[in-house]
């Protein structure tokens, strides 16, 4: 089940070709645990570059594109559909705001929105490129695990905006799943600390991103009436900003 579970939701969350069926899918919907594991597997690969003995400029880089390789362009197109429904102007209901969510065009908040995360993930990446490489591999790999664990807190925690994604992952998913969850997330600080980040540092990097999760999905369940997969995929590319920031902050200052 468990193994199931993950595949499917590596197949979900990356475009690994790990192959996919029903079967994988029922089991990654009804397992929230498994969106931190697939963490893990995107969180090293995705670190890789951190480690290469070249310039700090160029291995920013090569981490940025190597996520985007890996995740592809959805979870930014849900972070665009969101910013276009929070730039809606006045007293827009949540029906207004869920009307400019569906649109497939993207509007001048949706542009702004992706731009400013991409601007601020790459100023995050050359401070992770700068440290020494086992801590920006170790900072990264706990970052990308804190922004799957705030995707799934969302499912365990929130009620969905509409029938979609997101009521198809929270249908089965209820706050005790969130035992699973933390049980998960809680080995990542662990592997962090003992790459030479500190305890501090890690925690930093992995919960910033659960807690940037929890600030969207509230102002998604006031804005919207609940999540969405795109509120899901914005969690993930806003915790991962915070995460890396927080996780070099906190390294340079402790």
């Amino acid at each position: 089940m468990v193994l199931s579970a993950l595949r499917g939701a590596v197949g979900f969350l990356t475009r690994l070709p790990v192959g996919g069926d029903e079967a994988s899918w029922e089991a990654f919907r009804r397992t929230p645990a498994a969106i931190p594991l697939a963490g893990y597997l995107v969180g090293a690969l995705a670190a890789l570059p951190l480690f290469l003995p070249i310039p700090v400029p160029s291995a920013a880089a090569l981490y940025l594109v190597t996520l985007v390789l890996l995740t592809g362009v959805t979870h930014a197109d849900g972070l665009a559909d969101l910013g276009d429904a929070a730039a809606v102007h006045g007293g827009a209901d949540r029906a207004r705001r869920r009307e400019v969510l569906k649109d497939s065009q993207t509007g001048v908040g949706g542009a702004l929105a992706v731009s400013l995360a991409v601007v601020a993930l790459g100023l995050g990446a050359l401070g992770l490129a700068g440290t020494r490489p086992r801590v920006a591999f170790a900072l990264a790999f706990a970052v990308e695990v804190g922004a799957k664990a705030g995707m799934a807190l969302l499912v365990c925690a929130r009620e969905p905006a509409h029938e979609g994604l997101g009521s198809a992952l929270t249908e089965h998913a209820t706050p005790t799943a969130l035992l699973p969850v933390a049980l998960v997330l809680a080995p990542v600080i662990a592997v962090a600390s003992g790459l030479g980040v500190g305890h501090a540092s890690a925690a930093a990097a992995v919960l910033a991103p659960v807690g940037t999760a929890w600030l969207v999905g509230a102002w998604a369940a006031g804005a919207l009436g609940g999540i969405s997969g795109d509120v899901l995929g914005a969690a993930n590319e806003l915790g991962r900003v915070a995460g890396v920031h927080a996780g070099v902050i906190a390294w340079t200052l402790l």
